[in-house]
């Protein structure tokens, strides 16, 4: 009976391997030993003497004797070296591909004897981290404009040789021959990686201004500057549209760093933070917040229009009417309505919801078993389907995650190390919302908390910025 070609390879492989060995002997040691197997009268001669097994040896076309010489050419051949490290593929460059890279390279490094060897990609449409939760307050403050966008050349911790940036969006993953398609954004040409582990961490794709939609730091800060000088220079009200968290920040941080603009928030429900799972409670606390800031709020307003026109000292404004008949001139309307969607379109449709966000187990691998290679693909922070109001916490939380389990997957590699994942719980509804110069927040433990001391705990004097920047140690010197 004929051993299976890979069960022949496996063979050939462990042999070889045995040829490279002769240092470990002296020529008067050598000695010749019966493999634990048997291939007709096979010997081979060997620098280890042992005993003659007191057992019958399993043949090598048994199922035992294929089993072992899987395991000889698994282990055998695949060293991994600075020359064949394990590659890692990021799709997404904020808080939660962040947290995955460097919990993952701190992992890596940790044995200063033997660091496992590993190469990670991470592509970003931006040219940088851009610090989403500041967006509010980066499009009503110049100054700060300028530090809420810092290009990845200047993320210190992560400049080093076995890590690469890629400025371009992530067209296609194939899970099959573990490859990323990447269109560059300088030139648009395309160019693949191939990988090990992909994370897709790409977030939520958010319209203008939730979000600047600047892919370099240059043009971002044109994009900002030019809205704030047309909201600083305004005769008429700013109105802001949509009373969600978005809209309720906007509004709020306009008006405490432009104390002289008028701010008008509209939205169309009686309540704001009409469209996520809170109390009734916080919602009203969120609206007396926004009122003591001095914005003006109109409740149970669904815009109907907004017109272009010239006033009579022939300036730019808008006509805006609502479905309940009022209407007002505004010099700017900002549209804070979330038409949001997951920046999944890269993933086989299969790993998707019908929402378009991607179903993942507990340990933040792809759910979907017919997936190839399932167990190699992760996703995290905005763009999976799991419970829980979408928060930057969660998405940190999750990359360190993610980072820790790839690393536990590349030691079940190497050392055949029984794998223990981390795997994440269902996250109730909470919130911490800044409302100018005070907060308010809810969890299930605490309930809720408002106040400056609140604004101060989640988000300091820079929404927040200076927290983020230094829980995921981008400004720590690299390894």
């Amino acid at each position: 009976m004929m051993a299976s070609p890979h069960v022949e390879r496996g063979f050939n492989m462990f042999c070889s391997s045995l040829r490279r060995i002769p240092a470990f002997c002296s020529s008067t040691s050598r000695s010749t030993s019966i493999l634990p197997f048997s291939r007709g009268s096979f010997q081979i001669s060997s620098c280890i003497t042992r005993p003659a097994p007191s057992h019958p040896l399993p043949s090598l076309t048994s199922p035992q004797g294929e089993l072992l010489i899987r395991k000889m050419a698994t282990h055998t051949p695949a060293a991994r070296t600075a020359a064949n490290p394990f590659k890692v593929f990021i799709a997404g460059g904020c808080y939660s591909g962040l947290a995955a890279a460097i919990n993952l390279l701190e992992q890596c490094d940790k044995s200063t004897e033997n660091p496992i060897p590993v190469a990670i990609t991470i592509a970003d449409e931006r040219d940088g981290y851009f610090h989403l939760i500041g967006s509010p307050l980066a499009l009503a403050d110049k100054q700060y404009a300028e530090k809420n966008w810092v290009e990845f050349k200047d993320v210190k911790i992560l400049q080093r040789p076995d890590v690469q940036f890629v400025h371009g969006s992530v067209t296609k993953i194939d899970p099959a021959t573990k490859t990323a398609t990447i269109r560059e954004h300088e030139n648009q040409h395309e160019r693949t990686e191939s990988y090990d582990f992909c994370i897709s961490a790409a977030g939520y794709r958010r319209v203008w201004p939730v979000v600047p939609q600047a892919l370099t730091r240059k043009t971002y800060l044109i994009e900002v500057n030019r809205h704030i000088d047309a909201v600083t220079n305004s005769q008429y009200p700013v109105l802001v549209v949509g009373g969600g968290a978005v809209g309720i920040e906007m509004a709020a941080e306009l008006k405490t760093v432009q104390p002289n603009v008028n701010v008008t928030l509209a939205h169309s429900r009686a309540k704001l933070l009409s469209a996520e799972p809170l109390p009734d409670m916080v919602k009203d606390e969120a609206l007396e917040l926004t009122r003591a800031a001095g914005v003006e709020c109109l409740m149970e307003h669904r815009l109907t229009r907004s017109t272009p026109i010239k006033d009579a000292a022939d300036q730019d404004a808008y006509e805006v009417e609502f479905e309940n008949g009022h209407k007002m001139t505004a010099s700017v309307v900002v549209m804070a309505i979330s038409k949001s969607v997951p920046s999944s379109g890269f993933l086989p449709k299969e790993a998707l919801s019908e929402d378009g966000l991607v179903n993942v187990l507990p340990t933040l691998q792809l759910s979907n078993n017919d997936i190839p290679n399932a167990e190699s693909h992760f996703a995290i922070g905005d763009m999976i389907n799991w419970s829980g109001i979408k928060r930057c916490g969660s998405a940190m939380h999750q990359g360190k995650y993610a980072g820790l389990n790839i690393h536990q997957l590349m030691q079940r590699e190497l050392v055949d190390k029984e794998v223990k994942f981390n795997e994440i719980s269902e996250v109730p509804p909470m919130i911490g919302l800044a409302v100018g110069k005070v907060a308010v927040s809810y969890g299930p433990d605490d309930g809720m908390k408002s106040g400056p001391q609140v604004m101060q705990y989640f988000f300091e004097n820079d929404l927040g910025f200076r927290i983020c920047w230094d829980h995921l140690r981008l400004g720590g010197s690299p390894a």
